[in-house]
């Protein structure tokens, strides 16, 4: 394969499809909001299935991170609408299980080719996930194998990462969870750090960690 054009920071290919929502423009669908947008090789496939149902039971994460979640599946919608019967069978086992996102149908698998999903080694592996901010930029991607289930713990983990380093000018540390200490930009002066982050400590000189102020 040629080396991928997509980049962090490359705007998100439009596109339009169908869902199980009805037809998209995405741009126009993403509107003002985050996006998580996840790829599958194909539907009544086990690992997917599973982290389906999860993402059904994390609606309430997403939605007050401000992140709208859509899938792709490289088949057609009629498939889609009988997986989903039994993404909601299998999530139900765990917890009451409503599929309320869209999942697109691309069975000449046109997206996927736009997104440049395909793995080197397995032409039909598409299993990416990409972080998407309002502007419609691309600011993360993690692709994962088919064996390899999506741990969405940390792909919230990201977000809430990417959203704090939007508010603030910070990064943040190996391992971090939201609400622990953040590190202070190295362009930030110790002078308007002070400012910002009263509270900061100098670990060595190029290593500022601070609590974030109170929201």
């Amino acid at each position: 394969m040629e080396s991928s054009k997509l980049r962090l920071g490359s705007i998100a290919p439009d596109f339009e499809a169908d869902t199980t929502e009805g037809q998209i423009r995405f741009h126009e669908w993403i509107g003002d909001s985050w996006v998580m947008f996840f790829s599958h090789p194909g539907d009544f496939t086990p690992v997917c299935t599973t982290e389906l149902a999860d993402i059904s039971h994390r609606a309430p994460q997403f939605l007050e991170r401000g992140i709208k979640v859509i899938g792709i599946s490289a088949d057609a919608l009629q498939e889609h609408y009988e997986w989903i019967e039994d993404i909601i069978e299998i999530g139900n086992k765990t917890a009451p299980t409503c599929v309320e996102y869209p999942i697109i149908a691309d069975p000449g698998r046109k997206i996927a080719e736009m997104y440049e999903m395909f793995d080197g080694e397995e032409m039909t592996n598409i299993r990416t996930v990409f972080f998407i901010d309002p502007k419609k930029t691309i600011r993360a991607m993690v692709i994962y194998p088919a064996s390899v289930g999506r741990d969405f713990d940390e792909i919230i983990r990201v977000f809430d990462a990417l959203q704090t380093a939007d508010k603030y000018p910070i990064g943040t540390p190996a391992n971090w969870q939201k609400g622990d200490d953040v590190i202070i930009q190295p362009h930030v002066s110790d002078e308007e750090a002070r400012k910002l982050f009263p509270e900061y400590k100098t670990l060595i000189p190029y290593l500022r960690t601070t609590p974030l102020p109170p929201s």
